[in-house]
């Protein structure tokens, strides 16, 4: 008799727990990407873009003209080899001073990213918990990595949008 009741609390004690385990999934991308702080962060980024591009336009404009002058002096037979040295020397200048620009402008810009994106990613991971905790979920899961879901779980992106106050 206590061998069937041992066998019994084995077979009913797992169905109550899953009973227990309340499952929704997520889709953060559609909602980050319909965020409007998203919107703003992607109009300061383009416009320190613009920025940066205005100045490499400007760098290689100034380049361009080291180039031309030292073409000038290499070709014309009477200018002295120090003048030809000091215009190689700045065209070289003026080729390091690109190099530096641009990768000063790419860190800058990905740091830039960085700042701004973090508080609108915090904040969608806040609205996901607080729906998760609101709803007595046991987990919430990303979509992006879901390979099925079957009909225990909850798509719960309405909720987070709500939360955050998208439609």
């Amino acid at each position: 008799m206590l061998k069937k009741l041992l066998l019994a609390a084995f077979v009913v004690a797992p169905m109550c727990l899953a009973a227990q385990v309340k499952l929704g999934y997520v889709n953060p991308m559609e909602i980050f990407n319909v965020m409007p702080e998203k919107a703003t962060a992607e109009n300061t980024l383009k416009t320190a873009s613009e920025k940066y591009e205005t100045e490499f336009k400007n760098l290689q404009t100034a380049f361009q003209k080291k180039a031309e002058d030292y073409d000038k002096a290499d070709k014309d037979a009477t200018t002295p080899q120090a003048i030809k040295d000091r215009h190689m020397q700045e065209l070289q200048e003026e080729y390091q001073k690109i190099q530096n620009f641009q990768q000063t402008a790419s860190q800058d810009i990905q740091r830039q990213q960085e700042q701004l994106m973090a508080p609108i990613t915090q904040k969608l991971q806040d609205a996901i918990k607080a729906v998760g905790a609101e709803g007595g979920y046991t987990f919430i899961y990303d979509t992006s990595s879901l390979l099925y879901v079957g009909t225990g779980a909850e798509d719960l992106t309405a909720k987070v949008k709500a939360k955050l106050g998208i439609k």
